[in-house]
């Protein structure tokens, strides 16, 4: 049994809900933070639920002093209702997340951006993905892991068509993406949660990326360092 412990950011969105089970099962944690806006349906001995104003991070410092802090937030320009309100939680929040992580000197900063993130793209989307990564790199991380996932695939609460489509048609595309589009297959939440999990399980210094075929990989356990 080691002493481990986490703290979570979107634990009750797709790869976050995963995570977040990953983690309380493990033998490796003995205590599991999430930060979330309302408390979740979920008891556990290992589990601490801190409602926080995610506007006002800052105040919460203290619970950064952590191992590792796992960064799963983000949501839709539909969901958020503007393109403003989208970037706060996808740009925002995981910035000042790391900020704050690096002054506690996490061991581990992991985070979600999403595959063709790109700073220079004409694409929002991409485009605000892209700078959060390079301002990522930026923040004096011990150790900074970037998942870039394709096309999710799970169980969503709210209705998706693009994730809806991908799930139905996922076999065909599978077969036909093959070779170097093989990182664009649609990636189950699940792996991409076994990924970060195994990732933070390695000690080490600097930046890393994962595209979405490289995830796959890792969440199998078949990978050399």
């Amino acid at each position: 049994m080691n002493s481990k412990t986490a703290l979570l950011a979107g634990a009750s969105g797709l790869v976050g809900n995963e995570l977040l089970h990953i983690l309380l099962n493990s033998a490796q944690y003995s205590h599991v933070k999430i930060l979330v806006r309302h408390p979740l349906e979920i008891t556990h001995e290992k589990l601490e639920q801190v409602t926080i104003d995610f506007d006002k991070l800052d105040e919460y410092a203290q619970h950064f002093d952590v191992d590792y802090v796992y960064c799963c937030l983000g949501t839709t320009i539909k969901k958020a209702g503007s393109q403003e309100a989208f970037k706060k939680v996808d740009y925002d929040y995981p910035l000042k997340m790391a900020e704050l992580a690096a002054s506690q000197q996490t061991k581990n900063f992991l985070v979600i951006t999403a595959l063709g993130a790109d700073s220079t793209s004409k694409v929002f989307y991409s485009r605000t993905k892209g700078q959060l990564q390079l301002r990522l790199k930026k923040t004096g991380l011990i150790a900074l892991h970037i998942f870039q996932p394709s096309l999710l695939l799970g169980e969503r609460k709210e209705f998706r068509l693009g994730e809806k489509f991908a799930t139905i048609l996922s076999p065909v595309i599978s077969i036909l993406m093959r070779g170097k589009m093989k990182k664009y297959k649609p990636v189950e939440a699940k792996n991409v949660a076994l990924a970060m999990y195994e990732v933070a399980q390695i000690e080490r210094t600097g930046n890393y990326t994962y595209p979405s075929d490289r995830i796959e990989i890792i969440s199998r356990k078949s990978f050399e360092i």
